[in-house]
């Protein structure tokens, strides 16, 4: 697998990359929109992507938008191929453009952290939002980014087992956040106690 990554050997460094997931439908995706409120509430700066699923009645798969964390822009990554359109409904051109508005945000105001909804198929082929990950533990930035199952494994090669993989509740999460972000930026306006919101 080694030929799909893009960065360097980091040691330690990598330990700023965390994992999680959530087994129920879309549950890692409510939760890192959670985290990313919470955090942004609380004075931090963040960069990179949450994922929004939107229901649809006459369809079987939810439309798929990507909340760009630093501008609060909507990106809708998913193509409507029909009702009865079957297999991956991905926008890829949609996604590629996420994936370049994150990575100005992240060369225009350097974040306190990253937020990458989900190391999908493309990020599996070394596409995606790997140059972004990638980009951001080599300037020593955190990056929180959420799993399947599916694409484990690729993660696990791209990340040379230097990451932590996160218990799936608020609590574990928000702490690994608000610690990190604490220890990779002092001046970052990160309450030292840490109230979980209910879920």
């Amino acid at each position: 697998m080694n030929h799909h990554r893009t960065r360097h050997d980091r040691g330690e460094a990598d330990l700023r990359l965390a994992s999680v997931r959530v087994e129920s439908p879309h549950g890692t995706d409510l939760l890192l929109a959670r985290t990313a409120r919470t955090l942004s509430a609380r004075g931090l700066r963040l960069a990179g992507v949450v994922q929004l699923n939107m229901p649809r009645t006459d369809r079987a798969r939810c439309e798929m938008d990507l909340s760009i964390l630093s501008t609060g822009r909507t990106i809708r990554i998913s193509e409507d191929r029909g009702a009865g359109a079957r297999g991956c409904h991905l926008d890829h051109g949609a996604l590629e453009e996420a994936v370049v508005r994150v990575e100005e945000a992240i060369r225009a105001n350097r974040p306190d952290l990253v937020i990458v909804n989900k190391f999908g198929k493309r990020e599996a082929q070394g596409r995606g939002f790997v140059p972004v990950i990638s980009a951001a533990l080599d300037a020593g930035i955190p990056v929180l980014i959420g799993v399947n199952g599916l694409n484990r494994p690729e993660f696990e090669a791209f990340a040379s087992g230097l990451f932590r993989a996160l218990s799936p509740d608020s609590a574990a999460v928000l702490d690994w956040c608000l610690t990190v972000t604490r220890q990779t930026n002092p001046a970052s306006p990160v309450e030292k106690s840490l109230t979980v919101p209910a879920p």
